[in-house]
């Protein structure tokens, strides 16, 4: 059930409020009320045949760089982030929490507006078949020194200089480019 203060709430409430960069991130941002609104659990990994995840891409405070994982089961690089865990009281401190556990770093301050949305399918998250996460994600700033660890979800971290990225997926070059401009 949804209640005032849940995550689910929090969830509606911040898409709701939040203006899209573009016309796409608009429609995906439609997509996620409407199963906010159809379905109660849509918060929970749980959910079937699609849920909301979290996400942030860590950026240097001073602009020209990135921290990116090297997810373990994908094999890619990708900004940290991942399923929304009971205890998650928002959607930006569920994306701090993916954030310190994927990066060992404590210092992070994360932003309380999405950044960017991605809709897309995870073929290893659930035994019933595929499901559609639908990942918000926001952006977080920390000095560009700072160390960060490896996970256990993780092959590698790094910081990459812009113009050195690991990756040329339009998804995350646009999550950077939007990152950026913001």
């Amino acid at each position: 059930m949804t209640t005032p203060g849940s995550l689910h709430s929090d969830a509606r409430e911040v898409l709701t409020r939040w203006t899209p960069p573009t016309t796409e991130q608009e429609r995906l941002r439609d997509e996620y009320v409407a199963l906010l609104d159809a379905e109660p659990h849509a918060t929970e990994r749980s959910c079937f045949p699609a849920h909301l995840t979290a996400g942030v891409l860590v950026v240097g405070h001073d602009r020209r760089s990135v921290l990116l994982n090297l997810h373990r089961k994908s094999r890619r690089w990708f900004h940290f982030g991942g399923h929304l865990e009971a205890g998650d009281v928002t959607l930006a401190a569920a994306a701090l929490r993916e954030a310190h556990e994927e990066s060992g770093l404590s210092d992070l301050v994360v932003g309380g507006e999405p950044l960017h949305l991605s809709r897309h399918t995870v073929g290893f998250c659930d035994a019933r078949g595929p499901v559609d996460h639908l990942d918000v994600r926001f952006l977080a700033s920390v000095d560009s020194e700072a160390t960060p660890a490896v996970s256990s979800e993780s092959l590698d971290v790094r910081w990459w200089s812009l113009d050195e990225l690991p990756t040329d997926e339009p998804d995350m070059t646009e999550l950077v480019s939007l990152a950026l401009g913001a």
